[in-house]
């Protein structure tokens, strides 16, 4: 009798053992499936198209350079897109149906510091694993605005950097410019070409000078007003 009471109690501390376990490992496994689904790209149509959004098409990341929507008198509206692969770096025009489904690409962004130039690459290092990344200058949009040791968030996707996010407004150096030379009337004022210490070259205010700290809009190219103001 005692011995058919031990067989029991083994067999109903295993089943209740098994059970645990696959209650264990189907949270495990759900969680699992969540943090998946989590990373997942996300699903949008071309109405949300901007310049900048980076997209997956026929397996690869491109970028939105431009785009129009168009709504003909007859017919269906479309949207005319140009795109930049994000790898090869070649550029596409596609015309969408509008309200057409895109992926948004996932992309994850890390906090890098611009260190050199090696050819036609940037090369930019994460400042606490000093580990390096490699980007075509051609890749980069307003690669002209980054200056030496400035801090940016290098964007990459499926562990690739693909891009460079530069901040909207950027303060440089203006190196090279004419003092007081006649330039150009933009909107009632007398503007002049001056030359940044990237090497980009903007319109300035005539009153500007050499060795003057100016602020910039990148996405416009324009001057903003000296630091100092």
């Amino acid at each position: 009798f005692f011995f058919i009471y031990l067989l029991h109690t083994m067999f109903w501390l295993l089943a209740t053992l098994l059970s645990l376990t696959d209650a264990y490992v189907l949270k495990s496994l759900n969680r699992l499936e969540g943090l998946r689904r989590g990373f997942q790209p996300s699903m949008q149509t071309t109405s949300d198209f901007k310049t900048g959004l980076t997209i997956e098409f026929e397996g690869s990341a491109w970028k939105v350079t431009e785009f129009l929507h168009v709504k003909p008198g007859k017919g269906s509206a479309f949207v005319r897109s140009k795109l930049k692969n994000l790898e090869s770096g070649n550029v596409l025009e596609k015309t969408w149906k509008a309200g057409e489904s895109i992926t948004v690409a996932q992309v994850d962004k890390e906090d890098m510091t611009f260190s050199y130039n090696d050819g036609d690459d940037m090369v930019f290092m994460n400042m606490e694993t000093y580990e390096e990344e490699r980007i075509p200058r051609a890749d980069i949009g307003k690669a002209e605005f980054i200056s030496d040791e400035m801090q940016l968030q290098v964007l990459k996707w499926q562990g690739k950097a693909i891009d460079v996010q530069v901040p909207n407004t950027v303060t440089l150096l203006v190196t090279e410019t004419e003092p007081g030379a006649k330039g150009n009337t933009a909107q009632g004022r007398a503007e002049k070409p001056a030359t940044l210490e990237t090497g980009a070259v903007i319109n300035v205010p005539i009153f500007i000078s050499e060795g003057t700290l100016i602020k910039i809009d990148t996405d416009t190219r324009k001057y903003l007003g000296r630091v100092n103001d």
